[in-house]
Parts: C-alpha cells; sequence; structure tokens
C-alpha cells in the first residue's frame, strides 16, 4: 500500500466508505485485546441487566477503528496528529458499522478528516482526525 502525498489530497475529497460488520467475536475479541474486562463487553447477559440489547463495543475499540479508517486513505507513513471524537449511541453486536469521511481542512502540513461511523441507531462516533503526510 502506497501513502498519499500532500499534493494528492485536496479540501472537499471524500474518503471511501468503510462497513464493519460487529459480530459477537469482533466484539468481544476487541474487548479482551485492549484489556477492557468490563462485563457489559463480552457477557450478553451481564450487558442485557445493565439495560443494553446485547454487548457493545468498548471506547478504545471505537478509538481505534477511528484511527483504522484514516489510515486505510492515507496509507502507512501518514501520522496521526490528533483526534477529537464524541461517542454516541453504543455499537451492538449483530450491528454494521460504516464509516464516512471528507477532508475538511488544510493547514501547516495537516489535514483535518471529519469523520463519522453509524450503526442503525445513528451516529456512534463522531469527529475529527488530524492526519499529516509525507510531502515528497
Amino acid at each position: 500500500m502506497r501513502t498519499l502525498t500532500e499534493d494528492e489530497v485536496q479540501v472537499g475529497v471524500a474518503l471511501p466508505e468503510l462497513v464493519i460488520d460487529l459480530t459477537p467475536t469482533t466484539v468481544v475479541s476487541t474487548a479482551l485485546a485492549t484489556m477492557d474486562f468490563t462485563p457489559v463487553h463480552h457477557d450478553p447477559a451481564s450487558a442485557r441487566a445493565q439495560g443494553s440489547k446485547d454487548v457493545f463495543l468498548n471506547i478504545l475499540t471505537t478509538m481505534g477503528l477511528v484511527e483504522r479508517y484514516v489510515t486505510d486513505w492515507a496509507g502507512p507513513e501518514a501520522l496521526i496528529r490528533g483526534i477529537n471524537v464524541k461517542l454516541g449511541v453504543p455499537a451492538y453486536a449483530g450491528d454494521r458499522l460504516t464509516f464516512t469521511g471528507t477532508v475538511v481542512g488544510r493547514e501547516n502540513g495537516e489535514f483535518t478528516v471529519e469523520v463519522r461511523g453509524r450503526v442503525s441507531l445513528g451516529d456512534h462516533a463522531s469527529g475529527t482526525v488530524r492526519v499529516a503526510l509525507p510531502d515528497r
């Protein structure tokens, strides 16, 4: 995979959509991989007892997926300089998480990408990611 350069990116460019099926295995394994042992992320009965319909993504997984979305588009040499994301509705097992994004700014060699991750209930994550690209 090749990394985009500064000259190849313009404000207004839409990133390709990324769709992730949130299987129970995906939700549970990512919670455990981030060492989040909170029961609502890996035990359906515990999640339901707390008022949720099922297990749901943890914050660390969501943030990792936001980063992945931007770096999959930008390439392996892109550097994440900042993330400002607001969490919304839960992303439950059995749902589909769809990321969309648009380059909304460029300043001092960094691009700002507006990102939205939606599930069937609405916005799961929305915000911006600042990314630096090589200038070659």
